[in-house]
């Protein structure tokens, strides 16, 4: 079985950041690495489930929102993952993101989380979801990481991936 992309990825090294994912013909997925994986604690679910409504309610209505397929969790709860069509750079997700980060701040609730809306809505966190929105939000204004560090791979029956 060939390794998927993302396990090629260095997450030792690996920093908070925007990171192209994924490049398909018609789909970019975009990594939104919020904390820095096992260095810093995971994003808590209740917060991760909050930063995922507010951010998929933003994305939705933003100016882009007609290229929008997907925004939604990573299952290590590191990051969010925003799959978009058309032609999108790490540099537009970038403005995009720190504009709806900057829109969090501001929310006094968290979208759809009655029972009739979501299937957990008892799990969500609104400080805690804008307090770890508020240090990303820095990161990407002031330390902005966005090259993946990549893993060479040798399978079981030699052959070698890298993902390039």
């Amino acid at each position: 079985m060939e390794v998927i992309q993302s396990f090629t990825i260095d997450h030792t090294r690996l920093k908070p950041g925007i990171y192209v994912s994924r490049q398909d013909r018609l789909f970019t997925t975009f990594d939104l690495r919020i904390t820095e994986p096992n260095r810093e604690p995971a994003v808590a679910p209740s917060a991760m489930h909050s930063i995922e409504h507010l951010m998929a309610t933003w994305f939705r209505n933003s100016e882009v929102k007609d290229d929008v397929v997907y925004v939604g969790p990573m299952g290590c709860l590191t990051g969010m993952y925003i799959v978009m069509t058309g032609s999108h750079s790490v540099e537009d997700m970038r403005r995009l993101t720190i504009d709806c980060l900057r829109w969090i701040l501001q929310q006094t609730e968290v979208p759809a989380t009655t029972p009739e809306t979501c299937g957990n809505y008892l799990l969500h966190d609104l400080p805690m979801c804008q307090w770890e929105c508020a240090r990303y939000l820095d990161r990407l204004e002031h330390c902005f990481h966005s090259e993946y560090t990549k893993l060479q791979i040798t399978l079981d029956d030699g052959r070698v991936f890298a993902d390039a």
